[in-house]
């Protein structure tokens, strides 16, 4: 990613429909998964308090979002996004590939819009890497829990996927097959921001890769109150049902 989208995000995503839209629905997996009606913690969770990993964090806006659930850590490559996450949690700078912490040092992994990257070589030893480091079954109690995001569908490639430096898009098949072979049981797969895929797609086909332009950019107040309102819908939407297309792909699984 340019390193300019990093100031770029840091400056927006506390703002930003996408963002502010994509967060909802992503606490709103985790809020069913960990936490129950009244309040009460599930037995997803180990005694006291949850450890979080956001593996790939950027600039750290879910970590600050995370903490309503537990204590979170980070991990980002790139020393800029450490720097405009510092002080939100505790960090470190490593791979995806590599994650410098121990089996079963976590009770829930995510990882938002990261292993499309250009800089994650093998996706597949990412997720193995997710699967080790989440705490594993025993004892009558469920494994962790993994949550992660990515974008969808090849055929959205376009001006952005240049400018954010995207290796590739998925598919709910294939990420369904590269889940099951590092060891993950599949809870949720869904796509999302479905409201919107029509509109995406034209503006892919229309605008010339060549241009290289970042989405990341906040449209007036009213379209963008009008956009996050969309992406509640889904949020609601997705508290009950998947979608079955769409720009970005939702997987909740665990070890």
């Amino acid at each position: 990613m340019d390193p300019s989208e990093y100031d770029n995000i840091a400056r927006l995503e506390a703002r930003h429909w996408w963002y502010r839209g994509m967060a909802a629905i992503s606490l709103n997996f985790l809020q069913r998964t960990f936490v129950s009606d009244n309040g009460a913690k599930r037995a997803t969770a180990r005694e006291g308090e949850l450890r979080l990993l956001d593996a790939g964090c950027g600039p750290g806006g879910m970590l600050t979002r995370l903490s309503a659930l537990g204590r979170p850590f980070g991990i980002d490559l790139h020393p800029l996004a450490l720097a405009h996450a510092s002080g939100k949690a505790p960090l470190a700078r490593a791979a995806v590939e590599h994650l410098p912490f121990a089996e079963d040092s976590f009770d829930l992994v995510t990882s938002f819009d990261v292993l499309y990257h250009l800089t994650v070589g093998d996706d597949e030893a990412a997720l193995r890497e997710f699967a080790r480091v989440l705490r594993k079954p025993a004892s009558g109690k469920p494994g962790g829990i993994l949550l992660i995001r990515l974008p969808a569908w090849e055929a959205l490639r376009g001006a952005h996927d240049v400018a954010v430096h995207t290796r590739h898009r998925y598919t709910a098949l294939e990420l369904r097959a590269k889940l099951r072979a590092a060891g993950f049981r599949i809870k949720r797969l869904t796509y999302a921001n479905t409201l919107l895929f029509l509109p995406i797609l034209l503006r892919r086909i229309l605008q010339p890769d060549s241009q290289a332009d970042s989405d990341v950019e906040l449209p007036s107040p009213a379209l963008n109150r009008f956009l996050e309102f969309l992406l509640q819908l889904e949020k609601n939407w997705l508290t009950y049902f998947n979608l079955p297309f769409g720009v970005s792909l939702f997987a909740l699984a665990q070890t």
